[in-house]
């Protein structure tokens, strides 16, 4: 038998695409399947995005780019950056890499070992975890719970800071519960970290430009006191419907950059050369394609939040961020992971446990709503059937 390294024992994975090819698989056998599981954008990437890479190409683009990307997407990401949030980049600080996962592993990389304590979300996008306990560290759960709105409370972060604790992960607006980080929760995280100055800050921001209701993103970037302790990914996967792309990038604190850089080098040499002119057409090119989306995501985000809550045992807050709403269905007396299959199985609608995304995460479902509307209404009919066929089986 052949000898695997012991870490590989603990690398979880993403349930999504596990569910996704299941749906594929059930759809060759002529089911008809909704799916209401992956995490990217049902829109094609905007048309000047796309000719940009085709312009890049027929210009020669087509060899290595420096490991840290071309200087002129550097400078446009730190252009944007300041557009956003009024923050002051240097376009040296920053990485071009392919896709937001990538600077998630460079960060458990650098901070991540036996002995280490890593603070997560949970409910949390899957690969925190997986990552962190693959580097030998001590994962430990910072709890979002449904009464907060699942955002994260200051106090309750800084609580679990110890000796041991060499890196704290946010992430907001959230994956997979859309909930949204308060300035004052910010603020006083901010002033909390100010007695930690050795521990180290990766925030994903990867869905800040996904917001609803007026509800403003507070990026930690605005905050200089802890720049030297700050980690930022963002990207253009979730905001320009360019996932298949793996466009990503992060900000570094000068004093790390230089070993980002080196990881990269030893990883993926550099990001693909077409797609890095594509994405500097995306932040500096037009953004009308951007807001018709959002006004989509926005009347699909009310539409399925209203349904579900007309579900028996099902209740589901409002989300004021990304594309995901996250039912509770304790009501239903159903387990997470089970509703999940059931759902596939015998309604034909995808979706993903919230187990998938942590232990707190029992209980409750992730339902993307990038799909159409009809698509939506269509699935919550079929989530009603099942529930109300389940409720006469067990009279």
């Amino acid at each position: 038998m052949l000898q695997l390294a012991s870490g590989m024992g603990r690398l979880g994975t993403e349930s999504a695409f596990e569910v996704l090819a299941r749906a594929k698989a059930l759809e060759a056998q002529g089911r008809s399947i909704i799916s209401l599981s992956i995490g990217q954008p049902d829109f094609q990437t905007p048309a000047h995005i796309v000719e940009a890479a085709i312009k890049a190409l027929k210009d020669g683009h087509h060899g290595y780019t420096p490991a840290n990307g071309i200087p002129q997407v550097r400078e446009a990401v730190a252009a944007d950056l300041h557009r956003r949030h009024g923050a002051e980049v240097d376009p040296a600080n920053v990485l071009i890499v392919p896709g937001g996962k990538v600077t998630m592993f460079f960060a458990m990389l650098m901070f991540g070992e036996p002995g280490a304590e890593i603070i997560y979300p949970n409910p949390g996008f899957p690969i925190y975890e997986s990552a962190i306990k693959f580097t030998g560290a001590t994962a430990v759960p910072l709890p979002l719970v449904e009464e907060n709105g699942f955002a994260f409370k200051a106090d309750d972060l800084l609580k679990l800071i110890t000796p041991k604790t060499r890196l704290i992960i946010l992430n907001s607006p959230a994956n997979p519960t859309g909930g949204t980080a308060t300035k004052e929760e910010v603020q006083k995280l901010v002033a909390g970290l100010a007695k930690h100055p050795n521990v180290t800050l990766m925030s994903d921001e990867i869905y800040s430009e996904m917001l609803y209701e007026g509800r403003q993103h507070e990026s930690l970037l605005r905050y200089p006191e802890i720049r030297n302790q700050l980690i930022l990914l963002d990207g253009w996967s979730k905001t320009y419907a360019m996932t298949g792309w793996r466009m990503g990038y992060s900000v570094w604190p000068k004093s790390l950059i230089e070993h980002a850089t080196r990881l990269a080098i030893n990883c993926h040499s550099c990001v693909n050369a077409a797609a890095q002119w594509a994405g500097i057409a995306a932040l500096t090119g037009p953004k009308d394609d951007i807001a018709k989306m959002m006004k989509a995501f926005d009347d699909r985000r009310r539409f399925v939040v209203a349904e579900l809550n007309k579900l028996p045992g099902v209740s589901c807050i409002t989300p004021y961020g990304a594309f995901y709403a996250f039912p509770n269905i304790k009501g239903t007396g159903i387990k997470s992971k089970q509703m999940e299959v059931s759902l596939l199985d015998e309604a034909g609608v995808a979706s993903i446990a919230g187990t998938s995304f942590g232990s707190y995460g029992e209980g409750y479902l992730r339902i993307s709503y990038a799909n159409s509307k009809e698509n939506i209404a269509e699935a919550i009919r079929r989530m009603g059937g099942f529930l109300e066929k389940r409720r006469k089986a067990a009279e």
